[in-house]
């Protein structure tokens, strides 16, 4: 009797088993991306509005003061500018409360979530507080992950930039002070600066598909800071397709609802200026398409955490790892209630191409 060779590990594949589980425990997910991952995708919808909202009441208030002080003062003599330290000050800490808000709302969400999808894989019971318990537990240690990943890209653009700025400087000196002055060396700047782009971003996105295990290993192996990025970097390999394919996928469809989301949010807020006086939060479409974009959001982050830490028990199949676990969970004469079929333990067998 003939084997049937299982299909290929791809996008598809990791979302559908995403998807199982996500639906064999719809309540403890919707439970948990309210508490976590509403919050988190709310301020990311909001703060385009609330920034642009703040800076044009800014400048605003300066062209009034402006004019007050010209109305007063016709005498020819210098009038002092209008003190911008307040809104400068306004601004930074609105840009440091936002910083900290996604920072601390998407590790706790990565905590509960890869903590919840690795249990429900093994058909474990799956429970709100022990989620929370764990994304709790595992803030420290994804933090001081998430500055170390954080140290490593920005010494390498460090390194770049410094490259640059000592080539351009060569340049200047093999060519002389007109240099700068020069059409051909414009292009030539151009070309160097273009090459660099292009390479940071080569590099960034290489290390992002090597890390993207970094903060499930964090969660599920207890592990923190440069350990978690070298392990994430050795189950990646044979697999880093799919990890490039998870990362494009969910970083697009992102990008493409925060951008809809700020573009209609501008509209809506010049229609309000030249209607209604520029009332822009009383105005309901804006209202209506935040809640959206705030709600697609939070699905879209559901499944790319999701996603993710199915990812890393694939990998660990494609190791050999993962058969050893399973041994391992039913030597334990470990017994589950399945009240439907998402929730029974799942057994991995996978085909993968070497990359």
């Amino acid at each position: 009797m003939a084997t049937t060779t299982p299909p290929p590990v791809n996008l598809w594949v990791i979302l559908s088993e995403s998807k199982r589980i996500i639906n064999a425990h719809s309540r403890h997910f919707l439970a948990l991306s309210v508490l976590f991952l509403l919050p988190l995708c709310f301020s990311i919808t909001v703060y385009p509005s609330v920034f642009r909202l703040i800076t044009d009441q800014s400048a605003a208030s300066h062209n009034t003061v402006s004019l007050l002080r010209r109305s007063l003062h016709n005498d020819d003599q210098q009038q002092p500018q209008p003190n911008t330290d307040s809104d400068t000050k306004t601004i930074l800490l609105l840009v440091i409360a936002y910083i900290v808000v996604i920072t601390v709302f998407n590790l706790l969400a990565t905590g509960s979530i890869a903590y919840s999808v690795f249990q429900g894989f093994y058909g474990r019971p799956v429970k709100l507080i022990s989620a929370v318990k764990s994304s709790f537990t595992s803030f420290f240690p994804l933090l001081a992950t998430l500055i170390s990943s954080n140290f490593i890209v920005l010494g390498i653009l460090l390194i770049l930039g410094i490259s640059t700025l000592l080539s351009i400087k060569l340049i200047k000196i093999i060519q002389g002070f007109e240099f700068v002055y020069s059409s051909q060396a414009v292009s030539v700047l151009t070309t160097i600066v273009s090459i660099v782009v292009v390479i940071v971003i080569m590099i960034v996105i290489k290390l992002y598909v090597n890390w993207i295990l970094a903060w499930v290993i964090v969660v599920v192996e207890s592990a923190w800071g440069l350990t978690p990025l070298k392990r994430s970097k050795s189950l990646v390999k044979g697999m880093k397709g799919v990890s490039f394919s998870i990362i494009f996928f969910f970083a697009t469809t992102e990008s493409i609802m925060v951008w809809i989301s700020t573009t209609l949010a501008a509209s809506a807020e010049l229609y309000e200026d030249d209607e209604n006086g520029g009332k822009l939060w009383t105005n309901v479409f804006f209202v209506v398409q935040i809640v959206i974009t705030s709600a697609f959001l939070t699905l879209l982050t559901l499944y790319n955490l999701a996603a993710t830490t199915v990812m890393y028990m694939y990998c660990k199949a494609v190791h050999g790892e993962l058969a050893l676990e399973i041994a391992e969970e039913f030597a334990r004469e470990y017994v589950s209630l399945p009240f439907d079929d998402g929730k029974v333990p799942h057994l991995v067998s996978v085909a993968y191409n070497n990359i």
